[in-house]
């Protein structure tokens, strides 16, 4: 019996050390360090390269570099720009990877907005960017007195569960918004079915009312409040969301008061956003006041259509929260 185990043993040693497996093994990590080797090129979130400045920069046949930027941008490690015809840091890249966004000013800009809001409600207000089927704080700001969520920097929170995530993808174009669902229930079924019922119904009140609620979903004593916006940097929505004591602020309350100071909010951030594309590491941003929302539906800018090759950008209405997001 020990034999025959033994033999089995050395059986499968052999099959995992034949010629094809090592073959294959070493093509994969060849492609993995390719791909390190590509975004290594891009140094900080204002670098923008086409494939030929790539294939400069890392030596790599240009043939290998377009194919490892397609594949990239559709993981979001990188966002194709169409008016530029290069690419940038895209998304998931950040995501992983929090502290590539320490110093910017942009982000103390942000942080300094979040914490205006928390300041005014006991809550956790936070900027969150999508990672695939999660989002992840890049920003947040709490009041001392806040009680309830204790989200930090890096912290991720699930999609289909959060005001954040139901926003987001009630802000994507209702064809990139359908695949991610399609995903997630292959890969997540139970996020999926709690996401699915909801989307068509928060697509609406997005796009009556700029902003979408989540109530009791992530936690029976948590009620959330989102607003997305489009991001240039990252050719995607972005999210700020707060996250308040159901107890204290049931839904009705939020749409009362909550919502009106997230949507200037949400003014105030995206306004920094496309003052910040291409001028995140100057120094000619500046601190202004909170914007005053003139109205509910023109709070939220959604802009160009994003595809992978070049192609004219579209001014979109600033009345739209549709563009297509091009992680996929």
């Amino acid at each position: 019996m020990a034999g025959r185990w033994d033999d089995a043993r050395s059986g499968s040693a052999s099959r995992e050390c034949s010629p094809a497996i090592l073959q294959a093994r070493a093509t994969s990590f060849r492609w993995c360090r390719a791909r390190s080797t590509c975004l290594r090129c891009f140094e900080g979130h204002e670098a923008r390269l086409g494939n030929l400045e790539i294939s400069n920069r890392c030596g790599l046949p240009r043939s290998t570099v377009s194919r490892l930027t397609h594949t990239l941008t559709r993981m979001g490690q990188l966002v194709y720009l169409p008016r530029d015809q290069k690419y940038r840091i895209g998304p998931s890249a950040v995501a992983m990877s929090t502290s590539m966004m320490r110093g910017l000013q942009l982000r103390n800009l942000i942080r300094l907005r979040l914490q205006d809001v928390a300041e005014q409600l006991p809550g956790t207000v936070g900027f969150v960017i999508p990672d695939r089927f999660h989002l992840v704080y890049l920003e947040f700001a709490r009041a001392a007195n806040a009680l309830g969520l204790h989200e930090t920097t890096g912290s991720r929170i699930a999609m289909a569960s959060t005001a954040a995530g139901h926003a987001y993808t009630a802000a994507l174009d209702t064809d990139v918004g359908d695949a991610l669902l399609a995903e997630m229930e292959r890969e997540i079924p139970e996020g999926a079915k709690l996401l699915r019922p909801r989307i068509e119904a928060n697509r609406r009140f997005l796009r009556e009312h700029g902003y979408v609620v989540a109530c009791g979903l992530w936690s029976p004593h948590i009620n959330g409040l989102a607003v997305p916006l489009w991001s240039p940097q990252y050719q995607t929505f972005v999210v700020v969301t707060i996250g308040l004591l159901s107890a204290m602020y049931d839904e009705k309350r939020l749409h009362k008061d909550v919502a009106p100071r997230l949507l200037q909010l949400g003014a105030a951030i995206g306004s920094l956003l496309e003052g910040a594309d291409g001028e995140l590491f100057n120094n000619r941003l500046e601190r202004k006041a909170l914007p005053v929302a003139t109205h509910k539906n023109k709070i939220i800018k959604a802009e160009d259509t994003n595809e992978l090759e070049a192609g004219a950008r579209r001014a979109r209405s600033a009345r739209s929260v549709r563009a297509r997001d091009g992680r996929r």
